[in-house]
């Protein structure tokens, strides 16, 4: 059913001369005449017909298109634009007051989009300069390719594609071209260009009702840029086969709206409708390229994304591809201080792809060094044996973990450690384990591959910051201090960047315990592996009281008191059953019981 339309604004009827006032104290560079209502001009704030010594290039139609055709207002585009009120020509009156504002000797462009009203406002406007001795030309462009060719007067509607006629045609006019010359380069290009539209949504007009024309999951190919009905309703469909029907339509040698044929050189425009985010016009872009590549065999010398001619809040897009040679890029690719033309587009295209920089430690080493070594040193032995334990029991308490995650969040804590220790278990076979600093670089490096979430991030950190605390170490051999001090390093870059300390019921009240009692049994004397094997119970008790804490970090904290003194915390639950686990798995390799 149809309902109101909802809209910011004041007056419907205000829309155009508060859009104009606004755009004007948005940029400098633009003015419009003091002729509000009736006479709804921009021209260039640095342009008067009594000093002008260049043609002067004017646009315009019905408003409701922004940012066309005020938008492309500027040195290097248009000198003026007429607006006329929402979808309506402007009247001649105003079509007039533009051209005397801005024509000085070198005579004035119009260049009108194929409407009836527009042509016939435009026409009369352009008599009554020439009547009034005033140089007038005017360029007609019709890119519509939706439709059949037309058998009546009507010819092809006047879409987006306009916007590159006019850049073209500002070029020429701003490098001192006559007026014959700008027309002839201006026609040249609007018989180069072609375009179609796609809309999910009709528009808008401002005061009025939205309509419902389109149903849910349809689409309207090639309606108009006033909501005029297109050639075809259909099924939503995919935007890659989208894209592909439209540029066959386009390209097609039966309607031969376009002189393009494989081989040639082509400049592609994505052009946003209103109310289509960037996202999904970069994504038709993307699409549409090795498309026009490799099904048409066309060289696409340069993209333009955005919205530049649009149809109010109307979702959808439109395509134009404009034939091009070095002279229609040239004129593209000059300067201009529109602001609504995009910058950074002008030249050709670097590989759309660079390589994923190396981190330093991979570049500086061998790819030898970084692989598993032919033999096991006693330091890569004792890795190994702790790294393959620690994972068997992240894997083999997965079930338990979830039902713990079930209640304290959101119950999938042992499917994520099982996808870290699963990546662990199957890149081990790389890892350089004679060297424990880049060995826990690498584990980190496994982790970040497949967990996702806040677990995984943190396991990540975790891993960086011990392997920075162990790169300091000059000695070929790490110590047991050295990994009580790399895990002290871990756990307050997990604080520091987590916001988590003792007692918050996280990982770290698994792991500040364990730390505490490894760095005073080795202070006290004691031998690493016992040292290792007392603080692995310091962590499973840490882990185990986080049952009588209130959450303070992460989603438990939204879990009642009640429900959490059920269970301990997952993750710390997981940590010390690793840990645990590694320093049993030590503790058998070098005491034996």
């Amino acid at each position: 059913m149809a309902f109101q339309g909802k809209k910011l604004i004041n007056d419907p009827n205000d829309v155009v001369t508060e859009f104009i006032e606004g755009l004007v104290e948005t940029y400098p560079g633009l003015q419009y005449l003091d002729g509000f209502p009736q006479v709804k001009v921009v021209l260039r704030a640095d342009v008067s017909a009594a000093t002008y010594n260049k043609v002067a290039i004017i646009s315009g139609g019905g408003s409701g298109h922004e940012p066309a055709h005020a938008g492309f207002v500027g040195e290097g585009m248009l000198t003026a634009a007429i607006c006329g009120d929402v979808f309506a020509s402007p009247p001649v009156d105003s079509i007039l007051a533009g051209i005397r504002a801005v024509t000085g000797p070198m005579g004035c462009l119009l260049i009108v989009k194929n409407y009836t009203g527009d042509r016939l406002n435009f026409g009369l406007a352009a008599e009554q300069a020439k009547s009034e001795g005033y140089n007038i030309e005017t360029v007609i462009v019709g890119d519509d390719c939706a439709l059949p060719p037309p058998r009546g007067i009507a010819g092809r509607r006047g879409l987006a594609g306009t916007i590159l006629v006019h850049k073209v045609a500002g070029a020429a006019a701003a490098a001192g071209l006559s007026l014959s010359e700008v027309a002839a380069e201006a026609k040249r290009a609007s018989e180069m260009v072609g375009t179609m539209g796609v809309a999910l949504s009709v528009c808008t007009l401002p005061g009025q009702v939205t309509s419902d024309r389109l149903g849910p999951g349809k689409m309207e190919l090639g309606l108009g840029i006033h909501g005029e009905p297109g050639a075809a309703v259909a099924d939503l469909q995919p935007v890659e086969v989208v894209v592909s029907h439209v540029l066959k339509q386009i390209l097609s040698s039966e309607t031969n709206y376009v002189p393009i044929t494989r081989g040639n050189r082509v400049v592609l425009m994505i052009n946003g409708l209103g109310a289509t985010p960037l996202m999904e016009l970069m994504i038709a872009s993307g699409k549409a390229v090795p498309q026009l590549q490799l099904e048409h065999g066309l060289a696409v010398d340069r993209v333009y994304t955005g919205s530049f001619m649009t149809s109010l809040d109307m979702a959808g897009f439109s395509i134009s591809i404009m034939k091009a040679d070095q002279a229609i890029l040239q004129r593209l690719d000059a300067p201009t201080r529109a602001p609504a033309w995009p910058a950074g587009v002008n030249g050709g295209h670097p590989p759309a792809k660079t390589p994923v920089p190396v981190p330093p430690s991979r570049s500086t080493k061998s790819d030898e060094s970084l692989g598993r070594p032919l033999q096991l040193n006693q330091e890569g032995q004792t890795l190994e044996v702790a790294i393959e334990a620690a994972a068997n029991a992240l894997i083999n308490i997965m079930d338990g973990l979830n039902e713990w995650d079930s209640k304290a969040g959101d119950g999938d804590c042992g499917s994520t450690m099982y996808k870290g220790a699963a990546a662990i278990l199957e890149d081990m076979t790389n890892y350089p384990l004679n060297d424990a600093a880049e060995t826990v670089n690498e584990i980190g490096s496994s982790i970040g591959k497949v967990m996702g979430g806040t677990s995984g991030i943190i396991y990540n950190i975790f891993c960086k910051a011990a392997y920075a605390q162990l790169k300091t170490s000059a000695q070929s051999d790490v110590t047991a201090t050295k990994w009580a001090e790399a895990l002290q390093a871990a756990i307050a870059a997990v604080s520091k960047y987590g916001g988590a300390s003792a007692g918050y019921r996280t990982l770290l009240d698994a792991f500040i315990p364990a730390s505490e009692v490894l760095q005073g049994r080795l202070n006290a004397g004691d031998d690493p592996v016992t040292a290792f094997l007392l603080s692995s119970e310091a962590a499973l008790a840490g882990a185990e009281s986080t049952k009588h804490m209130q959450a303070q970090a992460g989603r438990s904290t939204y879990v009642s008191a009640e429900i959490l003194a059920s269970v301990p915390d997952p993750g710390a639950m997981a940590a010390a059953s690793w840990y645990r686990a590694a320093a049993l798995a030590v503790k058998d390799k070098y005491q034996p019981s």
